[in-house]
């Protein structure tokens, strides 16, 4: 029966029957979305692409940064670089130290010349009132002892009224001695001391 029948126009009624135009159909439309998707693939492998050498570029510069810090840093120029540093913070901590000390050293001595200069003022050019009434002296003794005094030198006299004791002042080296005079020394070994000591 089927043999019976031409064979062309079997296949042609075969092929008549066949609706391939659904599946062409289909085909384009599955053709059409590989090439979206390729494109978007190409798409995102370009971006992602683009991403890395800018992330390589990054890591390079990093890396070359990194390198130069750990070439210029030494950990003996280091360890110098802070022991020169101690070095000076102890020495401005002596420095402050010695100055505080000198400070307090200044206060006291202007402490002292500021009642020295008032018991001065109270006592006047000629001293005190008491001091001017027991003082039986010629012109010549006064003009001495101003001009000793004018050299940084204080002539006191002891109970009998003689005087016996220097105290000669060297503001310059801040010093001060105190002399008790022997009648058994010349006024020449005096002299040269006194000079010695101003």
């Amino acid at each position: 029966m089927l043999l019976d029948e031409d064979p062309a126009t079997l296949i042609h009624h075969t092929i008549g029957n066949f609706n391939i135009h659904p599946d062409r159909n289909a085909l384009g439309r599955v053709n059409d979305s590989l090439s979206t998707l390729q494109q978007a693939r190409g798409l995102r492998i370009r971006e992602s692409e683009s991403i890395l050498k800018k992330l390589a570029r990054n890591l390079s510069a990093l890396e070359s940064h990194h390198n130069e810090t750990i070439a210029s840093h030494s950990s003996t120029g280091h360890a110098s670089e802070v022991l020169a540093l101690d070095a000076q913070k102890f020495r401005a901590a002596k420095t402050t130290s010695d100055l505080e000390v000198e400070g307090e050293r200044l206060e006291q001595e202007l402490d002292g010349l500021k009642t020295r200069l008032q018991e001065l003022e109270l006592q006047g050019i000629d001293g005190s009132e008491a001091e001017r009434g027991k003082r039986d002296l010629s012109n010549e003794t006064i003009l001495k002892l101003k001009v000793y005094q004018g050299l940084g030198i204080e002539i006191e006299r002891d109970a009998a009224g003689n005087y016996s004791k220097a105290v000669v002042h060297n503001t310059q080296k801040d010093d001060t001695h105190i002399v008790h005079m022997d009648p058994k020394f010349s006024r020449f070994f005096y002299a040269n001391y006194f000079w010695q000591r101003i």
